[in-house]
C-alpha cells in the first residue's frame, strides 16, 4: 500500500492544475458523489437490486469500491479503490478495503468466487488490463460482474451531452452493452447474459424500478458471465 501511495503521489505532482486525474476528481468531490445516492434514492435501489439478482454466494471483491455504497448491501468481502478519501467512507461502512487499481490487483490468482465493476470500467486508464486482471483473481467457474449506464440509452446520452460541465462525467469513458460484451468475450469470459434496470430518469423514479433480462431499454446495465 505504501509504496502505491508514493506512486500516487508523483502522479499527482507530474499533473498540471489545469488537468486533475480520476482520482484527485474523486477524492475532491466524494461529498458530491454520495450525494448523488441520497438525492436519487430509488435509482439507486434498482441498481443493487439489479446487481444482487447477478451476485453469487462465495468470497467478492469489488474493483472501484468507491464508498461502499455497492459491497455493503451486496455484502462483498474485500473492495479496492485509488481514492483514500472514498475508502474511508467505506471502512465505516464496514468493507474491507484495499489501497490500490483495478490494473494492478493485490491479489492471489484464483482467490474470489466473483468479482463487481460497477461503474468504474467508465473511468480507468487501461480497461482491457483491468479485465484481465479480474479474470486472474477468479476461480474456476468464478463470475464477473459488471454494471454501466448504457451509453446508447436515454440517461447514457444525457449524460454524455453534460460531460463538458460535469465533476465525473467529464473523465469518463462511456460504453455500450455491445462493445462491454465484446471486452469480456476478448478475455475467455462464457455464458455471458445481461439485465436491465433505469427506464426512466432517476429523478422520476418514486419507486424501486423493474428489472428485466436483456438490454436496450433501460438504462442500467449489468453484464455478467463465468470464468
Amino acid at each position: 500500500m505504501e509504496n502505491y501511495r508514493k506512486q500516487l503521489m508523483q502522479t499527482r505532482a507530474e499533473t498540471t492544475d489545469t488537468k486533475m486525474t480520476t482520482v484527485d476528481v474523486f477524492d475532491t468531490h466524494t461529498k458530491e458523489y454520495e450525494e448523488w445516492f441520497d438525492k436519487n434514492k430509488f435509482a439507486y435501489a434498482s441498481e443493487v437490486a439489479a446487481l444482487k439478482k447477478a451476485v453469487p454466494e462465495g468470497k467478492g471483491l469489488e474493483i472501484g469500491v468507491g464508498t461502499g455504497r455497492f459491497a455493503e448491501p451486496l455484502k462483498i468481502d474485500v473492495g479496492i479503490d485509488p481514492s483514500e478519501n472514498m475508502l474511508k467512507i467505506a471502512e465505516s461502512r464496514a468493507v474491507k478495503t484495499v489501497l490500490g487499481k483495478g490494473e494492478e490487483l493485490p491479489f492471489e490468482d484464483n482467490e474470489y468466487d466473483f468479482v463487481l465493476i460497477a461503474f468504474t470500467i467508465c473511468f480507468v486508464d487501461d480497461p482491457d488490463k483491468m479485465i484481465k486482471e479480474a479474470m486472474r483473481v477468479l476461480k474456476k467457474k468464478g463470475r464477473i460482474i459488471v454494471g454501466i449506464i448504457d451509453k446508447n440509452s436515454k440517461i447514457g446520452k444525457i449524460y454524455q451531452d453534460k460531460k463538458v460541465k460535469s465533476k465525473f462525467y467529464r473523465i469518463a469513458r462511456f460504453y455500450s452493452t455491445e462493445e462491454l460484451i465484446k471486452l469480456l468475450k476478448k478475455y475467455n469470459f462464457k455464458n455471458i447474459r445481461t439485465l436491465q434496470t433505469l427506464f426512466d430518469l432517476p429523478e422520476n423514479l418514486n419507486k424501486i424500478d423493474d428489472i428485466k433480462e436483456g438490454y436496450g431499454e433501460g438504462s442500467f446495465v449489468v453484464v455478467y458471465g463465468g470464468k
